[in-house]
């Protein structure tokens, strides 16, 4: 059984944009490979948050109407209190061992989404642009090397 994608703000971002550039293209196709192979592709409520707020403040009507097409399209994962007391565990820890993923004061999306991932209790690979700082906590890879 292969682990369910995670997405992570990078790919979600690049999925709703509003035109087809060439790397627009290429993460279309990559979904579009995962569903058909069968893969979860799930939409954590960070990354969601993280996107909307943006394209809010670009008023992309477009990008926002591709996201919450994307919303429905894919499995949906709210923000529980579990995930979110995991979140804050995890932020510990890294803390603790002068690993930081964040300032401070930040509130840490990356965190959240490890803990969101883990608490599927089911394999998992977050798809991200950067994974040096989910590594610390969950499975995660550049989204292009995830394969279907």
């Amino acid at each position: 059984m292969s682990a369910a994608v995670v997405l992570d703000s990078t790919p979600l971002g690049i999925l709703c944009h509003p035109r087809n550039p060439p790397h627009v293209l290429a993460c279309r196709q990559w979904i579009t490979g995962l569903l058909a192979a069968g893969r979860r592709v799930i939409v954590p409520e960070i990354a969601d948050y993280e996107i909307r707020r943006e394209l809010m403040r670009l008023g992309s009507t477009i990008a926002l109407t591709n996201l919450d097409g994307y919303g429905s399209q894919f499995e949906y994962l709210p923000i529980t209190t579990a995930a979110m007391r995991l979140a804050a565990e995890l932020w510990a820890q890294a803390r603790s061992a002068g690993l930081p993923t964040a300032p401070d004061p930040a509130l840490d999306g990356d965190v959240i989404l490890a803990a969101q991932a883990l608490s599927l209790n089911t394999p998992v690979v977050v798809a991200t642009g950067n994974p040096a700082h989910l590594t610390r906590f969950v499975p995660a890879d550049l989204w292009s090397h995830i394969t279907p």
